[in-house]
């Protein structure tokens, strides 16, 4: 179960599993499935993940369940990485 999460830039996070759950919800995906992805990931066997990592599987995890959800992943995703960086 990985507990850190390796940035695009080298920085270290703990990993928090509701934050897949939470875009997945808000990409459109079902709770469930939402659940499920992110218990998908908690299993990676390694203590450290690189978020691309993580993002590459939640994709093709949810691609399983509905084609379209990726897109809307991708989209929210980026909305909020620049929403975030104008805050800061």
């Amino acid at each position: 179960m990985p507990k850190i999460v390796i940035k695009k830039d080298g920085a270290k996070e703990d990993f928090i599993k509701e934050k897949i759950i939470v875009s997945a919800v808000k990409s459109g995906a079902d709770i469930h499935i939402a659940r499920k992805v992110a218990d998908k990931i908690d299993k990676h066997p390694h203590e450290e993940i690189k978020t691309s990592e993580i993002r590459k599987n939640v994709l093709d995890e949810l691609k399983l369940h509905n084609p379209d959800i990726p897109k809307r992943w991708l989209s929210y995703d980026k909305n909020v990485k620049r929403l975030y960086r104008h805050m800061y």
